[in-house]
This record gives structure tokens, C-alpha cells and sequence, in this order.
């Protein structure tokens, strides 16, 4: 249980109601700022205007999944009045108060440090990727159905990047019957995907490769499909890039080609905002409960 953790959520999505509503579940003492338009009720919360005595007796900051950008602007669904976090507000927070979101920028990185808040970057859990991987792979393939007159079946797919997203989609399309080739950048993933029968190659020789391809998805967050390589793409192509901002492609060229690229980040809390929100409010709710556990131990 969570009796007694005052926990202030700061703006988000529909992943975040999954997360207030699991943490008011186990009688944490929930505020949430930004949430005026939010039509449904949650039992046992606290709607609130955003001043410094919100952050002041708080446990637990929560912000959404990409906490805020570098002038400080919080992102939310459910309010038309923009949030910014200042300064003043994250140095009002107690010393012991937890700050949570997904991926941070800079700006928040710098003032946890300034004022020694703890900072955790849930997406940087393996367990948490793993699982997010998979709404995002699922968001994809309904993205690539919608703009494609083919079937995903006997379709020729490349898949950039290996890593937690890339090796979920790659596995997806593989089960749909696409022919599925690998973009890697570390030699030692050569045997990793030849065992699950995809066709490796190293990213470098990607101008190589796209000769006969039908979708092209990225997952690699640095300018990878450039002009160049997609010069040499089949016009019909379509490419998701799934990487975050600003993607890993040469959009303006890829728009005077006449091809269709689409940047697609946060798949998961657009296509599937309650599996995604669960995941999220698992994993932070379990770390909670650990740092309370530590805490009574050494007491």
C-alpha cells in the first residue's frame, strides 16, 4: 500500500490516468495539475491550479512520458491552459521527493541535479521497454496497413535498428509472413538475427538494400535515411520512422520524391493509452513499494 505517499502528477496523456488511478487505488494521496478537462471522475483525487505549494509537501513529482521540453513546457490532453514547470517550482519540492517520467531532457535532468532530487527515467528499464515495445510495434503494423495497397504478407521489409523496438517489430512482421531484413549497427547481432531467420546487413551498406523494399521501419535516432538512400528506394515505398524527434529521415526529400514518410513517436500512448499506462504504473507503483520497503528496513 502507499497510505501516507502524497504523489503530484504534472500533465500527460491517457497513460497518466492509468497511473492515478492505480496509485489512488492503493491510497496514496494523488493531486494532479493540468487535468480541468478531464471528463471522467477517479475516486480519492485532487484536482489543483499549478503554484509552488502543490510541489512543496509532495513524495512524488510525476510527469508524463517525456517530462518537458527545454523551456519547461509539460505536455497535457486534458487542459487548454498551457504547464510549465519552473524553477521555483522544483525547488520547492522536499528533498526526499522523487521526480518520475518516462524520458527527460536536459532541462529537467539540470534542475533535479541543482536541487539533488532523485530522477528515474522509467523508459530506461529493459522490463519497461521490453513491454512498451510491443503496443509500438502494433502501432506500426496498423500504420503500414492504412497507408499501403498490399498486404504485410510476402511484402520486403527492412527493419533499422535491433534494439528493444526493433527487435519487437521485426518479430512482428515475421509473424504476419513478411520478408524481413535487418539494419544493425554491432557485429555481435549478425547471429542474433540469423537465428530468428531475418536477413542481417550492417546499416552502412543500407544504400545496398533498398533497391526492392516495400516498408522501411526506423528505430534509429540519427539522420540514417538520408536523401541518398532514399534516391535509390522504389517510389511506393512507405517508411514509419518510430525514433523519437526528429526521427532518423530525410523528410523534406522524401516529400519533393513524392513518398510517403511518416514520422510516428509515441506510438503506445496513441494506439494503445491503457496497456501502455499499465506498464508505466507497474513499474513506477513497484519501485515506490521498494523505496518504502528500504526505507521502514532502515528505520
Amino acid at each position: 500500500m502507499l497510505t501516507g505517499v502524497r504523489i503530484v502528477v504534472l500533465g500527460g496523456d491517457a497513460r497518466q490516468l492509468e497511473v492515478i488511478q492505480k496509485c489512488a487505488e492503493l491510497d496514496a494521496t494523488v493531486t494532479v495539475v493540468g487535468f480541468d478537462r478531464l471528463e471522467c471522475s477517479i475516486p480519492g483525487i485532487e484536482l489543483q491550479e499549478l503554484d509552488d505549494e502543490v510541489f512543496a509537501s509532495a513524495d512524488v513529482l510525476i510527469l508524463p512520458v517525456v517530462g518537458c521540453d527545454d523551456q519547461g513546457k509539460v505536455n497535457t490532453s486534458f487542459s487548454e491552459l498551457p504547464i510549465f514547470l519552473k524553477k521555483e517550482h522544483v525547488a520547492a519540492l522536499p528533498e526526499h521527493c522523487i521526480v518520475f517520467t518516462g524520458m527527460a531532457k536536459p532541462f529537467l535532468r539540470n534542475l533535479c541535479q541543482e536541487n539533488g532530487l532523485r530522477l528515474i527515467e522509467v523508459l530506461n528499464r529493459d522490463d519497461i521497454a521490453l513491454y512498451n515495445s510491443i503496443p509500438t510495434a502494433e502501432g506500426a503494423i496498423a500504420m503500414a496497413i492504412r497507408e499501403t495497397d498490399f498486404t504485410i504478407h510476402g511484402s520486403e521489409c527492412i527493419v533499422l535498428g535491433l534494439g528493444r523496438t526493433g527487435f519487437t517489430m521485426a518479430k512482428t512482421l515475421q509473424g504476419l509472413g513478411a520478408n524481413v531484413r535487418v539494419g544493425i549497427r554491432r557485429e555481435e547481432d549478425v547471429a542474433r538475427a540469423t537465428i530468428m531467420g531475418w536477413k542481417p546487413f550492417m546499416t552502412t551498406d543500407l544504400a545496398a538494400q533498398t533497391g526492392e523494399v516495400d516498408l522501411l521501419f526506423n528505430t534509429i535516432p540519427t539522420m540514417i535515411i538520408t536523401a541518398q538512400i532514399l534516391s535509390r528506394m522504389p517510389q511506393k515505398a512507405v517508411i514509419i520512422d518510430l525514433a523519437s524527434a526528429p526521427g532518423g529521415c530525410d523528410f523534406r526529400y522524401a516529400e519533393k520524391r513524392g513518398m510517403k514518410a511518416l514520422l510516428a513517436p509515441g506510438l503506445p500512448g496513441i494506439v494503445a493509452p491503457k496497456t501502455a499506462g499499465g506498464i508505466i504504473a507497474d513499474a513506477l507503483i513497484r519501485l515506490l513499494l521498494e523505496e518504502q520497503n528500504a526505507r521502514e528496513v532502515e528505520q
